[in-house]
Parts: structure tokens; sequence; C-alpha cells
């Protein structure tokens, strides 16, 4: 891998760990999570005429990503609403290749190297020292837990089905557009159902979230996608992990979340299994 697509990669996971982090930090985090989308959404208006249609052969794959990446968005509010951004995140992003690689032991027969069986268990060590502490100091809400957990099954699942549509697509960052495009309108539905009104009366700050957010989660998973084209998908998945030790800095540089030893101990451990496992 050479340095720039290296820089790319980890740009990538600092500027996802980056709009995380603006979620968790706001009130209202379905709010702050749909404006986020939305940002993205409309930055992809202004580039998308620019750019090449994606190929005929992805359209179904980009639809079936904008499905599951409303289920993705939903689940990361959940998630902050009762949890910290150093507890959730290594829990949503470490558990997905985990469950990634026992499905496909499950249902493929593909059996995990011993490295990737180390990688498991690395993972499990990790979270299940996070668990622990957050649990005995109160920091994270059973239903938190559950919907972080499930969001590492989404998130398992459309790595898979983007891996598909982006290599059918032709063009990367067209591709991601018009799934956040979509994205987008998918969650407007509900969202004008569930809060009316109050919709069009964003709180102050909402368009800095959805300006910085935004960018940050479009430019983060273009990035990532088009690095997938340069190298070996497996080593940027791996070096993409590093966004779980990101996420424990920002949470306690910048929201005042603790970063205890056992707390980095485990983050460490998280992040070493999940490359372990990519690189397997």
């Amino acid at each position: 891998m050479s340095y720039e697509v290296m820089a790319v990669v980890l740009g990538s996971a600092l500027l996802h760990a980056g709009w995380n982090a603006l979620v968790r930090s706001s009130r209202d985090k379905f709010l702050a999570s749909l404006h986020v989308v939305c940002g993205a959404a409309a930055i992809a208006l202004v580039l998308l005429p620019g750019l090449p249609l994606p190929a005929a052969p992805s359209w179904p794959w980009l639809l079936a990503s904008a499905l599951i990446h409303v289920a993705y968005f939903t689940l990361v509010a959940r998630a902050y609403h009762g949890a910290e951004l150093g507890f959730a995140y290594p829990l949503m992003r470490g558990t997905a290749p985990v469950l990634t690689a026992l499905a496909a032991a499950w249902l493929l027969r593909e059996i995990p190297t011993p490295l990737g069986w180390l990688g498991i268990a690395l993972i499990c060590a990790g979270v299940l020292a996070l668990a622990g502490r957050a649990w005995r100091g109160g920091a994270s809400q059973p239903a938190a837990v559950l919907a972080a957990l499930a969001n590492a099954g989404v998130i398992a699942l459309y790595t898979l089905v983007d891996g598909q549509g982006v290599r059918r697509a032709g063009h990367a960052l067209s591709y991601t557009g018009w799934v956040f495009l979509l994205t987008a309108l998918l969650m407007l539905v509900p969202a004008a159902a569930r809060r009316g009104r109050a919709l069009l009366q964003p709180p102050a700050g909402a368009w800095r979230t959805a300006l910085l957010g935004g960018a940050g989660t479009l430019a983060a998973y273009s990035l990532v996608l088009w690095a997938m084209t340069q190298v070996p998908i497996a080593l940027v998945a791996a070096l993409r992990e590093t966004s779980i030790v990101f996420a424990a800095l920002i949470g306690a540089l910048f929201l005042g979340e603790g970063l205890s030893r056992l707390r980095l101990a485990s983050t460490l451990l998280v992040c070493a299994g999940a490359v372990l496992l990519k690189l397997a």
C-alpha cells in the first residue's frame, strides 16, 4: 500500500469518527443523524451533475444500500442516545467484522485462519471489557447496547452490498453520492411523519452539523471505496479500523468522556483484533 493510499484511508477513518462525534454531542441524536444524511445529500446534489451515472448493473445494489443505510443511521442515533462515543463506536465497528467472519463460517463454510480466530478473541475480550466498565459505571443503557450490536450486523451487511455495488458502478464518488441522496429521501418520509412541522424548525447549530457531518460522511465513504479500487480490499478494511482509536481520543479530548487505562486498552484490543481479522 502506497503512502498516498494509506493517508487517504487514515483520513477517511478520522472523518468517520468525527461525524459520529457530532451526532453523539447533539441533544437530539436522531435529528442530528438526519441532518448529517441530508447534508451529504445536498453536497451530492451539487456534485452529481458533473459525474457519470453509476452503471446500470449497480442500481439494485445501490437501492439496497440506501435502504440498509436508513437502518444504520437510525441505529447510530439510538446507540448514542444512551452510550458514550468511546463505548458505542468500538462496539459497532469492532463487532461487525466478527459477525461477518462467523456468518461466513456458518453459511459459506469459510473457516477463519488461526490469525482470524486470534482477531475474534481480541475483539471479544476488548468488547467484554468495555461493556463491563460501562455497566459498572452506569455509562450505558441496555437499549443503547442492543442498538450498537444490531448496527454491527447492519454494518456487515452494507459492507457486503457496497463491495459488490461499487465494483459494478464504475465510479466510486458517483455511487456514494447516489447512496446518500436516496438514503436522505427514504429517511425524510418517516421523519416527517414522526416529527411533523417540528422538522421545519431545526435547532441552533443544525446547519453546522449538516455541513460538517454531511461532508465528513460523504468524503469518508467515498475515500474508502476509492481506496478499495487501488489496493486489496482486506488491507483497506484493516487500516480503516483505526477509526476506533480516533473515536476514543475524540471522546476523551472533546466530549469529556473518560479515557482510563482500561478503556484505552480495551479500545486498542478491539482495533488490533479487527485489523488481524481483516488481514487473516
